[in-house]
């Protein structure tokens, strides 16, 4: 019972502080001897209950290409392109770069509310109008996320105005990192995530052994490709099942059907 409460009790933290697990751990061991002994409990971010991880991954709805949604309290957009019009209107729209397939105004108004905040690079914000641009590494708590921008090299663009970003949204107990557009991010391999969204068509962003050695260097618990399974550049079915087959560390790789 006294384990049960305290898994509680780290989870209300989280979700009162909006702190991505190694900060609350710091903060805990900021305060004083008493809260030692309970920085010290197992890391329930790397092994969380069999519920909670059903929870977790029907949050997650893959769109097709690089689209998804985070059906979670905020409701997070990431990326929309040729998505489905819905009554549930985003909390939060995440665009990354500018590329016509990640940066689409006619899906962004086509989706967005009257309270929708979009949130996305310089490049993003030159063409959607009332977007909050990020600088890499920049954060923001909006409700119960933590966003920060994640600098990731485009190597489509030689422009430093077409700087394009990945996301870590921190969620309840759990770290969501989207790739995005970027072919490597050594910048960014200290990062820890519980669930990895990255591409693997390598289209100017990662291949399929980019894809492997970035699992090797994050060891998220579970890894979503994106860019996948469509027309045109993407990887193919085959190219996914071969992605999932050579993973070889810890991280579970799902691959979600396509959900507009």
């Amino acid at each position: 019972m006294a384990m049960n409460l305290a898994q509680l009790y780290w989870k209300q933290c989280r979700a009162l502080c909006g702190l991505c697990g190694s900060q609350l751990h710091g903060l805990i061991l900021a305060a004083g001897p008493a809260s030692i002994a309970f920085a010290l409990l197992p890391d329930y971010n790397a092994s969380p209950q069999a519920d909670e991880v059903k929870v977790l991954i029907a949050r997650i709805r893959w769109q097709g290409h690089g689209s998804c949604v985070l059906e979670s309290q905020p409701r997070i957009q990431i990326a929309p392109w040729r998505v489905t019009k819905s009554e549930a209107k985003p909390d939060i729209i995440l665009i990354g770069h500018d590329s016509f397939d990640h940066c689409s105004p006619a899906d962004v108004e086509k989706i967005r509310g009257p309270a929708t905040r979009v949130i996305g690079s310089q490049s993003a914000a030159n063409i959607i109008p009332e977007t909050q641009a990020l600088r890499g590494w920049q954060s923001i708590s909006i409700e119960r996320a933590t966003i920060t921008a994640i600098p990731a090299a485009k190597n489509r663009q030689a422009d430093p105005s077409k700087a394009a970003l990945g996301f870590l949204v921190s969620l309840d107990l759990y770290d969501i990192y989207y790739v995005g557009e970027a072919p490597d991010m050594p910048q960014a391999s200290h990062i820890k995530p519980d669930i990895i969204l990255l591409p693997i068509d390598g289209y100017g962003r990662l291949t399929i052994d980019m894809g492997l050695a970035l699992l090797e260097r994050m060891q998220p618990r579970w890894a979503i490709p994106y860019n996948w399974g469509g027309s045109g550049g993407e990887a193919t079915q085959l190219d996914a099942q071969s992605f999932k087959s050579r993973v070889t560390s810890a991280t579970e790789v799902l691959l979600l059907e396509v959900n507009p």
